[in-house]
């Protein structure tokens, strides 16, 4: 019996030993984050079709209580048809964003915090859409509370940048970033390029517009052609046709395709370091809950 007794005990000791650093981690999470006097704080922007319960949804998902402050705005149809040419006010808006600006030369860092939600569009498809469209240096978190694509999270995006700059953005790019996102994720889901196929060859073939600045149509199709032929993507005519468009219209933008290029490279690691742990929490606190109901099961079992 005393032998019980110490084991007991020991199991008690082991308890408050795990406990109280928990407990401790866990006070110091619940501090919200101090505002930025410098840029302003976060904005959270809302599909307008969410009903009250998925905004609440939405809202644990983007951890919107961590903020001290922060401006909330929502988007629709309307956004979509003002920022996308020839596009359809009357679409249904689910998924949506937390944008949180950093200073000048920071990059961007993409987090989709619903990836089972949003079924089309990858972080870095996400990456390459806005810095096309000329949005740089934020930290932005996706989400949708149901599965949706994710495309008008880009949409709230933009307006967003607007509301907190003050700044217009230029229609054509962000028509062309919008155009952007809709091939790469034709690319990924027609074509049999995987997602990381996609952001790489994007990435390559806007590299190499910039270094040789191909001055018609027929040299930026030279282009993509030995990008496919070098990442051996084999592609229909119709795909590489849109392909070739889409390239076409960016070649026509005043873009730094060299500081694109080199934010896409950065964009992969960044984004492991800055959410790996967040993303991982699932997962430890159902090791947690684990490791205390095996706990409690053998301490049962030592009276019984």
């Amino acid at each position: 019996m005393k032998q019980k007794w110490m084991a007991v005990i020991a199991a008690f000791v082991l308890l408050i030993s795990f406990v109280l650093p928990m407990s401790a981690s866990a006070a110091a999470t619940e501090q919200k984050n101090p505002i930025n006097e410098k840029l302003g704080v976060p904005i959270v922007v809302y599909g307008g079709n969410l009903s009250a319960d998925e905004k609440e949804t939405v809202k644990i998902a983007l951890r919107v209580d961590k903020e001290t402050e922060i401006d909330e705005i929502t988007i629709t149809g309307q956004d979509l048809a003002k920022y996308i040419k020839d596009s359809n006010p009357s679409s249904r808006m689910f998924s949506s964003a937390k944008i949180t600006r950093q200073d000048a030369g920071k990059g961007l860092t993409i987090s989709i915090v619903t990836p089972d939600n949003i079924t089309q569009v990858t972080s870095e498809m996400y990456a390459s859409a806005m810095l096309t469209a000329g949005i740089e240096d934020a930290i932005v978190e996706i989400a949708a509370p149901k599965p949706v694509t994710g495309h008008s999270a880009l949409v709230g995006i933009y307006k967003a940048y607007e509301v907190k700059t003050g700044e217009t953005l230029d229609i054509e790019r962000t028509d062309v970033a919008n155009d952007e996102l809709s091939v790469a994720t034709s690319l990924a889901e027609s074509a049999g390029v995987s997602d990381e196929q996609v952001a790489e060859l994007l990435t390559e073939i806007k590299k190499a517009i910039a270094e040789n600045k191909p001055a018609t149509k027929e040299e930026v199709q030279q282009i993509v052609e030995e990008q496919l032929n070098k990442l051996q993507i084999n592609l229909s005519e119709a795909d590489r046709q849109l392909l070739v468009d889409l390239m076409d219209r960016i070649s026509n933008l005043n873009i730094d395709f060299s500081k694109l290029s080199s934010q896409l490279s950065d964009l992969t690691a960044k984004f492991d370091e800055k959410f790996g742990a967040i993303l991982e929490d699932e997962g430890f606190w159902q090791s947690v809950k684990n490791f205390f109901n095996n706990l409690i099961d053998t301490i049962s079992s030592w009276f019984k």
